[in-house]
């Protein structure tokens, strides 16, 4: 039965925030698979920051998407025809696919996932490269000690929240930073968080004051700018910050860099950037002990997920942008 595949490709290099003419829609035949190949009807879409960034030109530590490729995206999906002996057709897997209704694949980069054992959106969050991202960062990064106080940025968001959960696991006391009340309150009573403070609507400041009072051990950056600039100065002696996102600036022309970065050298504190790709031959380690806190009601997952086709990814990706999105964004576009 022949079937049409339909893409979101990228058109042209945004500057400032993508806008619909950076995009192009594209309709065409979906392929055969062929020797080692099989062919992954795309379920759910991985809606992440990092995408704005792989639109730029330029060296960064992934190649940029070239113009008129098919929009990088990971995707959970099911195998629907296949010609490899590693994946059966009606396989649930979990990889790179790209927005866009149907992926060949090789297998390369390509897991197996159990919907029986979490809901497909979850592979793309928590146990995926949003969890691990929290995971290793935290963990072999940030290197959280009981006692400890922890605070990340973006703590509503789909790393964010799961790294305060797992400081708490470690023993640590977790302040979240997140926009508005309703994300605040969020991040208290669901996720645990021991306070959290609303940049909206307060004084970053005046509050990291009053909640670590004794200065920040660690900070797991998501945002960048003002917020990076405020908690640099409440860090404790050797803290660590973990730099893993900067989403207040990525749709910047000019992006601004942290203006208290002295407060490094007075703290005899690092500032360490992070990708979760250095991770990959560790992923099995991550996600085997993060399922298990999940199974244990000790990690909980949030997936905020939008339904519609692949025609809705521009509009989706700006909700991320719009602070709009509670934990994990993901765009389902098929059952």
């Amino acid at each position: 039965m022949s079937r049409t595949n339909h893409q979101v490709r990228l058109a042209a290099r945004p500057v400032g925030e993508p806008r619909p003419t950076d995009w192009e829609h594209v309709t065409e035949p979906v392929g055969q698979p062929g020797d080692g190949e099989f062919l992954v009807q795309v379920l759910c879409l991985s809606i992440d920051p990092a995408m704005r960034g792989w639109m730029n030109a330029g060296r960064s530590y992934i190649r940029p998407v070239e113009i008129g490729e098919v929009m990088r995206a990971g995707a959970v999906g099911r195998v629907i025809d296949s010609r490899h002996s590693g994946f059966a057709v009606g396989d649930h897997v979990s990889g790179s696919f790209g927005v866009q209704e149907y992926c060949l694949a090789d297998g390369r980069d390509v897991i197996k996932v159990d919907p029986a054992a979490a809901p497909l959106p979850t592979y793309l969050g928590t146990l995926g490269m949003s969890g691990l991202t929290a995971y290793f960062g935290l963990i072999d990064i940030g290197r959280p000690e009981p006692g400890q106080t922890v605070v990340v940025s973006g703590a509503a968001g789909a790393v964010g929240s799961v790294v305060g959960q797992i400081a708490k696991i470690m023993g640590c006391r977790v302040i979240g930073i997140a926009g508005g009340e309703a994300k605040c309150r969020l991040l208290v009573d669901e996720f645990g968080f021991d306070a959290a403070i609303d940049y909206q609507n307060e004084d970053i400041r005046k509050a990291l004051r009053t909640h670590a009072p004794d200065g920040v051990d660690v900070y797991f950056d998501n945002v960048g700018g003002d917020v990076l600039d405020a908690v640099l100065l409440r860090l404790a002696r050797g803290a660590r910050v973990v730099v893993c996102g900067a989403i207040s600036q990525y749709n910047s022309v000019k992006p601004q860099g942290p203006a208290n970065y002295l407060s490094l050298l007075v703290n005899r504190a690092t500032m360490t950037g992070m990708v979760v790709f250095d991770y990959a031959d560790r992923y099995a380690e991550g996600i085997a002990r993060m399922a298990t806190w999940r199974k244990e009601g000790r990690l909980k997952s949030l997936e905020d997920v939008v339904s519609g086709d692949v025609a809705a990814f521009p509009d989706t990706l700006m909700r991320l942008f719009r602070g709009e999105n509670q934990g994990k964004l993901v765009l389902k576009i098929a059952d």
